[in-house]
């Protein structure tokens, strides 16, 4: 009778121990020999085996392709007490049969762990969770050879808080607060709004909605308009000048770069890198109102305006679209177009060079293709996976993008700040100095508040850690955003999905998605505009719209990344 080969099985090693953690060693070998340190499971559980005997490795270690860490709460059977662990898993992976496959680890990674902590069968003690691993690995996931586990005991903590729901945020009710009020302004900005409009799309009290624009009129933040309207109030050193129509301009006043905001903190930002700025707004009381701020930024003549409606609605992005089209109608010599602002990021669970996050800039440049902006109009179920209906987007002139390539190598070489810091981070500070008495806070929020979560099934969400680089010489510099290119995705049906929009997000190449800006780049293209850029802040992990406190210094991020790349222009020849 022929011997049968040997075949693979799953081993868990002991590595080392410390008062306060442990760390094992789980990978597949072939073991064609037992001895007495080794137990080899039988049954269910045949073709796992615990070797009792600590790993000794000897020569060359290689590093782990992918880790990911999160934190769980132990409760002290006997005291009662929580106490704080860190778990983090080292992956490391076979060789890719496909070339195409090799940077597919960080999905596996990714469905390894949220089958791990899946809420349904989340191992409640130590021997559970690492017999799971084991079953994973023996039955599932072949191309994860090696996996390295370190628990850690932390702190005794608090009670935790039970598991967040990624539909939380959607079902609050919106309570009226004068800071919604102002919001509700700000949004509609250009276009005053009524007592009346407020009160009837959110559902709130007209008097309590009138008490407090009243308030916010006492301190000079809105002002009345005709027909019980209010609307934004601009800073004390802004020139603003109500218009019917714009002036007649000069030819060597004629912008050639216009800049497209979505929301009011957006355009400050913006604002605050122009110099000899003058704003014009035209009121209507039919169709949109418009502003328009004019000045320089360097050798180049711009114009910055706000879109009058925000939102995922089709009535609020044709009304973009129909702004967009009267900008560049209305100055004609604009050859550049940049949409500048927030957005939402795609976080790397587990690779430090691709993770986005809060307070980073992503420019929209081509990676797989030409596209630099793809808006998913659908996304079908299908096996394996799913099937995207999309609109892709790309400029005819990829200039802008050839020197935000140069300048994120720039800012690479340079050391992250071993030399000189990269252009935008002075921007960044000069910008701050201009706001720093405007009523937003353009300061970045604490580091503690860029929580990162991970969807795990059934609307649950983990909370995990940012992944640290391998390579210390990547270490960020303090307070300065990251710069990266990648394809920027919009759509609210893979928005809302975490699994979806990652997904979406690993087929098209995106680092960030926005709020359905497909409307203003059709009217950028409709109107022969044949270069063009989007810039994004990036505020949370979806699409922008979600962390408050995030905007207005991803907002001014956004704005000061603009400027460097405006700078990096040839001046223009045409005036």
């Amino acid at each position: 009778m022929t011997e049968s080969p040997v075949q693979e099985q799953v081993m868990m090693t002991p590595k080392c121990k410390t008062a306060n953690s442990t760390t094992l060693i789980i990978e597949r070998r072939a073991v064609n020999k037992t001895n007495d340190k080794m137990h080899v499971a039988g049954g269910e559980h045949t073709g796992i085996i615990i070797n009792k005997e600590t790993s000794t490795e000897n020569g060359e270690i290689i590093p782990p392709q992918l880790s990911l860490e999160f934190r769980v709460f132990l409760v002290n059977g006997q005291t009662g007490k929580h106490t704080q662990e860190s778990r983090c898993l080292r992956f490391w992976f076979r060789a890719a049969k496909d070339p195409e496959n090799e940077d597919n680890g960080a999905g596996i990674a990714q469905d390894f762990f949220r089958e791990l902590v899946s809420p349904q069968e989340f191992p409640r003690d130590y021997v559970g969770f690492i017999k799971k691993i084991m079953k994973l690995m023996q039955h599932n996931y072949w191309t994860v050879s090696k996996l390295e586990v370190e628990l850690k005991q932390l702190e005794e903590s608090a009670v935790p808080a039970r598991p967040l729901s990624s539909e939380e945020s959607s079902l609050t009710t919106v309570i009226l607060t004068i800071e919604k009020v102002l919001e509700i302004v700000e949004s509609s900005y250009p276009n005053p709004v009524t007592v009346q409009d407020i009160s009837r799309d959110n559902g709130w009290d007209e008097e309590e909605v009138s008490h407090h624009l009243s308030e916010l009129q006492s301190r000079n933040i809105v002002k009345a308009m005709e027909h019980g309207a209010f609307t934004r109030q601009q800073s004390q050193d802004a020139q603003v000048t109500i218009v019917k129509q714009m002036p007649t301009m000069a030819s060597n006043k004629q912008p050639t770069i216009a800049i497209v905001t979505a929301q009011y903190c957006e355009k400050l930002a913006v604002d605050a890198m122009i110099e000899n700025k003058e704003t014009f707004v035209r009121y209507t009381t039919v169709g949109e109102s418009n502003v328009y701020t004019l000045g320089n930024i360097g050798a180049h003549r711009i114009v910055c305006t706000k879109l009058p409606s925000v939102g995922h609605t089709r009535e609020a992005m044709t009304a973009a679209g129909n702004t967009t089209t009267r900008l560049l109608g209305t100055f004609q010599k604009v050859d550049y177009v940049f949409l500048v602002g927030v957005g939402g990021g795609v976080p790397h669970y587990t690779d430090y060079n691709k993770h986005v996050r809060l307070g980073d800039v992503v420019i929209s440049c081509p990676t797989k293709n030409k596209y630099v902006y793809l808006y998913c109009e659908n996304a079908t179920a299908k096996e394996g996976g799913f099937d995207f209906e999309i609109k892709p987007y790309g400029p005819q002139n990829l200039n802008l993008q050839r020197i935000a390539e140069q300048l994120k190598s720039n800012a690479e070489t340079s050391g992250n700040g071993a030399s000189s810091p990269p252009p935008w981070l002075n921007y960044l500070r000069d910008g701050l100095s201009v706001l720093g008495s405007n009523e937003s806070d353009f300061q970045a929020p604490s580091a503690d508040t860029d929580k990162l979560f991970m969807s795990i099934g059934e609307k649950d969400l983990i909370e995990v850690s940012h992944p640290v680089p391998q390579d210390k010489s990547l270490k960020r510099l303090e307070g300065c955003p990251r710069l990266h290119l990648s394809p920027i995705a919009s759509g609210r049906q893979v928005v809302k999905d975490d699994r979806l929009r990652q997904q979406f997000a690993a087929q098209v190449g995106a680092l960030a998605f926005d709020c359905e800006f497909d409307a203003v780049i059709e009217s950028v293209l409709g109107n022969c505009k044949d270069s063009f850029v989007c810039i994004r802040g990036i505020s949370d992990y979806k699409d922008g719209t979600r962390r408050k406190e995030w905007q207005p210094f991803a907002s001014l991020a956004a704005a000061a990344v603009m400027k460097a790349l405006i700078c990096g222009m040839e001046a223009p020849t045409n005036v």
